[in-house]
Order: structure tokens, then sequence, then C-alpha cells
């Protein structure tokens, strides 16, 4: 019968593959930086294997996603920062400060005999901790920004939605969404007018713009941005496959097809989805 591995042999496993002696050589190089690819790499994964409905796989996946905390968590054993009993403290006196509708008195094996609050509450009782400790980091309180903590490496259109949300939080924001709707026609007018003076530069800039405003009536909109993008490809991957597969099938070679052609291809995969009959 093969054993269960536990957390401990996990971070043996670790320190091993960093020995310096009889390690894995490519573990040894590794450093924080080097790192970060993978760890995004990984996170994307268990988000892609929980969008699929790939659950029989999601177990590996956060497996591999630990394994990245696991392996900072060595590099920083080995420089005398933190190990990762530290990482787990952490974690769990925020989580613990960061709940006191549910650990009122700061224990955690308190008896679950409080009065529950509404989602609104729990949301604005949130805000305000992380308002108290975004203050408390800051040495110099008059120099603190709103938008401070916001990771500079986070995937762009999920930035922007945080950095929408923080600036939202003290009124620097639109009432509703139709002002957004507005604003998004507003900055295409810009895109255009960019482009009629043939100007790069402008160009890309308006383009930024405008994504930044889609970003906020998908926010307005409670819509996740990056989910919504992820969702467009892949429908695009899917659709644009069956293109493929229909060439293949009467042996075209896409490059022979006019762009109506392939237009009334994406059309008949549009169909399909929507499990319409085809109109010819």
């Amino acid at each position: 019968m093969k054993p269960t591995y536990s957390l401990d042999d996990l971070l043996h496993l670790m320190n091993r593959l960093r020995d310096r002696q009889y390690g894995c050589p490519w573990d040894i190089k590794q450093t924080y930086a080097s790192l970060v690819a993978h760890t995004l790499e990984e996170a994307y994964e268990v988000a892609d294997a929980i969008e699929r409905g790939d659950l029989d796989h999601l177990q590996g996946e956060l497996g591999d996603l630990l394994f990245q905390v696991v392996y900072y968590s060595q590099l920083a054993r080995e420089e005398g920062r933190f190990e990762f009993a530290g990482v787990v403290d952490s974690i769990t006196r925020k989580l613990i400060r960061r709940h006191p509708h549910v650990f009122p008195t700061g224990d955690l094996y308190a008896p679950l005999d409080i009065p529950r609050l509404s989602e609104e509450q729990v949301k604005q009782r949130w805000e305000e901790i992380k308002a108290q400790e975004r203050a408390e980091k800051s040495q110099v309180p008059e120099q603190l920004s709103l938008l401070d903590d916001v990771p500079t490496a986070l995937p762009a259109l999920a930035r922007a939605a945080k950095l929408q949300k923080r600036a939202g939080q003290v009124g620097f924001d639109w009432p509703d969404a139709l002002p957004v709707v507005d604003k998004v026609r507003e900055e295409l007018d810009e895109v255009l007018e960019a482009m009629s003076e043939n100007d790069p530069a402008a160009v890309a800039d308006e383009i930024g713009d405008l994504l930044f405003s889609v970003v906020n009536l998908a926010r307005h909109l409670q819509v996740d941005p990056e989910t919504a993008l992820r969702g467009a490809s892949t429908k695009f991957e899917r659709r644009f496959r069956f293109i493929e597969q229909a060439l293949r099938d009467t042996h075209r070679p896409m490059e022979d097809c006019t762009l109506e052609e392939l237009d009334a291809l994406w059309g008949e995969a549009k169909r399909q989805e929507k499990n319409l009959p085809s109109c010819g």
C-alpha cells in the first residue's frame, strides 16, 4: 500500500531538493525572482481546471501551487528570514483579525454562538480592517495612498479593476454603469481620432484608456474582467478550431478561403453552439 505523504514530508522533500551537495541542480539555482513565472503559471492552471470543470485534476494543480509556497519558504529559511510555519501563522492571524464577526474574541477555537452579519456588513468590516492595516504599515501616514498595496504584478485587467474599486471606496467612481458606457464610447472616439492622425504612440495610449474604461464597465456590471476575457478567448479558440476542422473535412487550406467564407463558417460554429438549425 502506498504511503500517504504529509505536509512535513513535502517540507523534507523541498529541503532535500535544495541540498547543496546531494540536491537537484535545477532546484539549487532557483531564486525568488526565477520562481515568479512558475508561480503565476501554476495559479492559472488551478483557475483553468476550475473553469473547465476538470475537478479530477484540481487536487494535483493545487499541489503544484502549494509547492510554490513551500519553495519560497525554503529560500527564506535558508536566509534566516522565516519558515513555512511562519507563513501559516501569519495568514491564520490575519484571517482571525479580518473576521471579527466569526472570531470576536480572537480565539480560533471559540464556540460559534455569535450573531451573524449580512454579506454587506462583512464586506464593509473587511475593507475597514484592511484600511487600518494599510495605515499601520505606513511609517509616514500623510504620504499613504489607498493604492499603495495594489500589486503591480497583477494581470493588467485585474489590476485595473482593483485600482478602480479602491478609488471607489472614497467616492471617486461613477454612480452606475450608464455613464461608464458613455465613457467607453468617448474613449473609442479618441482611438479613432488617434488613428486618423497616424500617431502610433497616441493610438497605444488611447487603446489603454479604452481598455481601462471597459474594465470599469465590467466592474459596474459585477463582471470579473479577467474571467470574462478568458471566457471570450476560450470561445474564440473553440470556434476557430471548428473552422479548421471544417476545412480539413473538405481538404481546403485556410489560406485559399476568402474572409467571407471564413466568416460563414464562424457563423456556423455559433449556430451549432446554440443548437440552432443551419440556414444552409
